[in-house]
């Protein structure tokens, strides 16, 4: 099964990045995608309040803004061409559009996890107590990577338990039935679930902080054809930012339309952000970007992806797609780079020059 899923996204990936390339000339028209994750509220924000459009106006350039309800759908559509962009993790960066051919760069580090993903067991208060048990989870996702994880801690593996894969959009409904004893998810869906009786959170993303990072990503090509987009991008990913922050009406207010779109209450997005290290300062952004730790945690991401079989078609050794940093450093194959960690417009945001 897991091969089989594997296979499914990587004949979506393949077949398009010859379709990338040769969108990747300038243009002015963008398209955008984001799912719900309390990381990645902002966007959904950025598209009704205007603030995207104003600073797409700025560089001349029109971005389109568009929520996907399943989340490896949107990352699927990005790695067919469909979006110029797209909200996704390290890791799904890195096994569909990088490890299917689409060179990718992630211009936008946002958050990373501290708490939001989480392994949760229906009448079971200890994570060893799910060896046996079946998972529900969006299989080759972050949710399985953090299982893995958490399965280490407690010297179990994959063969002590069964994987169920499980949309992110039925996986509420999922817990909710008699046969679904175990799941791993990710907030809002973790605070929906945990709020059910019988339900215990035993192990969470805050015990692997800064592995699973959440992140804006765009296609290569096109950001080095039109450097409008990154620019536009940035300049309303900070400003959503600083309002979140600005202890006002207005930041309250954009909080509670985000809380709203993620089916929360402000109080409840508020505790969602709690467990989220979101990057409100660029500066602070660009500083983990540039971090020691980010090259050791993609090796442990890819040789998770490795060891599943989903790190590029037919892969023969961790090394096949490559990745580089801001050091100008590589990881994998050097003549084959498809995921690319670029702070130069966080940079810019940092100086107030977007």
């Amino acid at each position: 099964m897991l091969r089989k899923l594997a296979a499914i996204i990587l004949a979506a990936s393949l077949s398009l990045p010859m379709i990338s390339a040769a969108e990747a000339a300038p243009k002015k028209d963008f398209k955008i995608c984001w799912s719900i994750y309390v990381g990645w509220m902002p966007w959904g924000y950025l598209a009704d309040s205007g603030i995207m459009k104003k600073w797409a106006d700025k560089y001349g350039i029109n971005v389109e803004i568009t929520r996907i309800n399943d989340y490896v759908e949107s990352i699927n559509q990005y790695t067919a061409g469909g979006f110029d962009g797209c909200s996704m993790t390290n890791m799904d960066a890195l096994s569909i559009p990088a490890g299917g051919g689409v060179d990718t760069t992630a211009v936008i580090i946002g958050d990373f996890s501290n708490g939001n993903d989480a392994v949760i067991l229906k009448d079971k208060a200890a994570l060893a107590d799910i060896a046996g048990q079946k998972v529900n989870l969006v299989e080759l996702s972050v949710s399985h990577y953090l299982l893995a994880r958490a399965l280490d801690t407690v010297k179990l593996a994959e063969k002590d338990i069964t994987v169920v894969n499980t949309s992110d959009a039925d996986m509420v409904a999922a817990y909710g039935t008699g046969d679904v004893t175990s799941v791993v998810t990710w907030n809002p869906l973790v605070s929906e679930i945990v709020a059910m009786p019988g339900a215990h959170k035993v192990f969470d993303s805050s015990q692997i902080p800064g592995e699973i990072i959440d992140m804006m990503v765009v296609n290569t090509e096109t950001l080095k054809d039109n450097p409008a987009l990154g620019k536009a991008l940035v300049g309303a990913w900070y400003e959503a930012m600083d309002l979140m922050i600005s202890d006002t009406p207005e930041g309250k207010a954009a909080k509670e339309e985000m809380a709203k779109a993620s089916g929360t209450d402000l109080a409840g997005f508020d505790a969602q952000l709690a467990s989220t290290a979101m990057f409100f300062d660029p500066a602070k952004a660009v500083e983990f970007t540039i971090g020691a730790e980010l090259p050791k945690t993609m090796d442990l991401v890819r040789n998770f992806l490795f060891s599943h079989g989903i790190l590029g078609t037919n892969a023969t050794s961790v090394d096949v797609v490559g990745m580089s940093f801001p050091d100008g450093s590589t990881l994998g194959d050097a003549n084959n780079v498809k995921l690319r960690f670029d702070p130069a417009f966080m940079a810019e945001a940092a100086t107030a020059t977007p």
